[in-house]
């Protein structure tokens, strides 16, 4: 059975096909990529495919069995078109089963939520299509955290608008397996998860930074227009707006969801202490 990943030069592609190279053998593994020479080092076969390029995923998917289509990045009035011609493109090469990475968060207001409705839009294409489906709604990568603690360190902790809200959170290591798992097992077909571990707080994060660090930092709350601002200043408009509307939406409750880890792997996801004692 041969799988396909798409996005494979990016972050999650790449966990997912470096997992599936632990399972299954390595001809039967193929990562589809806009620019195929920036996911060459993976040592599986990597095939040319552009999000809203119809013809090129129909070439890029043809033999395939089951795909995985990671969420694009683009401005959400443009992913839709773009996601629904992967859609098209795995549909005509006779692609059997077709998975989706999509997103937990808030489908009302500004901010996140633009994304958010775009990533429900294809859900609902994807269900249309008359492939056999699943999907995966991820939680919020914990990485950015993990890759921003010498800044914490430096604002004496984490300083944001999530209150006392709590994040069912995730890492890419988790979600690589878990997405293995949806590829490979025609149980779930016709089935949305969870994707995350237990929700925790700000607090609790800063907790398990300082006894993995031995640090004595400390969560903030910053007023939702100040945060904005500041996140403005410091990341531009576009991933600005998209960060501070995650933290006001952790505020509301919107990422606090129960975790269907479980039920797609057949394990718990990683306890956050074992996590952070790995970092």
């Amino acid at each position: 059975m041969k799988l396909a990943v798409t996005a494979a030069s990016g972050q999650l592609g790449r966990a997912v096909i470096e997992y599936l190279k632990t399972t299954h053998p390595v001809e039967d593994i193929i990562g589809v990529a806009r620019t195929p020479e920036k996911a060459a080092d993976l040592g599986v076969e990597i095939r040319k495919g552009s999000y809203g390029d119809r013809d090129e995923f129909e070439t890029a998917l043809e033999g395939v069995e089951a795909v995985l289509l990671i969420s694009g990045n683009d401005a959400p009035e443009k992913r839709i078109e773009q996601h629904r011609a992967v859609i098209d493109g795995a549909r005509a090469a006779g692609v059997r089963r077709f998975i989706y990475t999509s997103v937990q968060g808030p489908e009302q207001g500004g901010g996140f939520a633009d994304i958010v409705r775009s990533n429900r839009q294809t859900e609902a294409d994807v269900k249309q299509s008359g492939l056999d489906w699943a999907i995966g709604r991820n939680g919020i990568y914990v990485e950015p955290d993990i890759d921003y603690i010498d800044g914490y360190k430096r604002l004496g902790g984490i300083r944001n608008c999530a209150g006392d809200g709590r994040c069912t959170y995730t890492t890419r290591s988790e979600l690589a397996f878990a997405y293995a798992c949806l590829l490979t097992d025609s149980a779930h077909a016709g089935k949305t998860y969870n994707l995350s571990g237990t929700a925790i707080s700000q607090s609790d994060l800063v907790g398990f930074m300082n006894r993995a660090l031995g640090t004595q930092m400390t969560y903030g709350f910053v007023d939702p227009q100040s945060f904005k601002a500041d996140r403005f200043a410091e990341i531009g408009e576009f991933y600005g707006t998209v960060v501070a509307g995650i933290y006001a939406a952790i505020a509301a409750g919107a990422f606090d969801n129960e975790s269907h880890f479980k039920a797609a792997t057949g394990r718990e996801h990683v306890s956050w202490s074992d996590f952070f004692a790995t970092i």
